[in-house]
């Protein structure tokens, strides 16, 4: 394989993630955010959280939190508890596996399948994506490590031209959870995790079909390994 390449919201407010990296309204940045920390295992399953609470950890005022958490209610992320705020809901070892198990079939041999032809020029669009997924597990930034993963993964995705695919691996990826991610940061583990994203487009690149579909299966199976366990 060839050696790496190189190549608003309010005023008053954070910078918050975009997980899809196209939206705009500021309540739903909030909800990437909270989205991401849910993914990563920041919010756990069965705590409740108050919209205050939230907001003050965020650094956020408490009205777009709340109505984030409605948004991811609707989805099935969290579940109102009437006078108190939201639970997180759990999800089982079963139900991972099985989000696991559709997102190789759909993601490996779509990837793979980029190398076959893609543009370079839109590969190396997605590097300085990739570098962020590596900076944020330097720092130890798990919600950005998240967001960053997200947006890089659904970029690349989108280069086979199938909207609806892309939708569906957005949804799973929702609905994942990552408690293991914490860990890895103690144990300086995850920098070597976050690296293979840069490896991939290496290989992407090199139009090396077998290396793509080596590193995404190992990548993959990251979810359901590294990235899963529980403390």
């Amino acid at each position: 394989m060839a050696a790496q390449r190189t190549s608003a919201p309010p005023a008053t407010a954070p910078e918050l993630p975009s997980l899809g990296g196209t939206k705009s309204s500021y309540r739903e940045r909030v909800a990437d955010a909270l989205r991401a920390a849910l993914i990563a295992g920041e919010l756990r399953p069965g705590e409740v959280y108050s919209a205050p609470t939230l907001a003050a950890r965020f650094g956020v005022s408490a009205t777009p939190v709340r109505e984030a958490m409605l948004d991811l209610a609707k989805e099935g992320l969290v579940d109102t508890v009437p006078n108190k705020g939201f639970r997180v809901t759990a999800v089982s070892e079963r139900q991972l596996d099985e989000y696991t198990h559709i997102r190789a079939l759909i993601e490996i041999p779509t990837v793979v399948g980029l190398a076959a032809g893609t543009d370079p020029v839109s590969l190396e669009a997605l590097r300085p994506a990739a570098r962020e997924i590596v900076g944020a597990a330097v720092t130890g930034d798990l919600i950005a490590y998240v967001e960053a993963d997200t947006r890089f993964h659904l970029a690349l995705l989108a280069l086979a031209g199938n909207a609806h695919l892309v939708e569906v691996v957005g949804d799973l990826r929702k609905r994942s959870r990552l408690y293991g991610l914490t860990a890895l940061v103690e144990a300086g583990r995850l920098l070597a995790s976050a690296q293979e994203h840069l490896e991939l487009l290496d290989a992407l690149l090199d139009r090396d079909e077998r290396a793509v579909r080596e590193i995404m299966t190992r990548h993959l199976g990251h979810v359901r390994g590294l990235w899963a366990a529980h403390d």
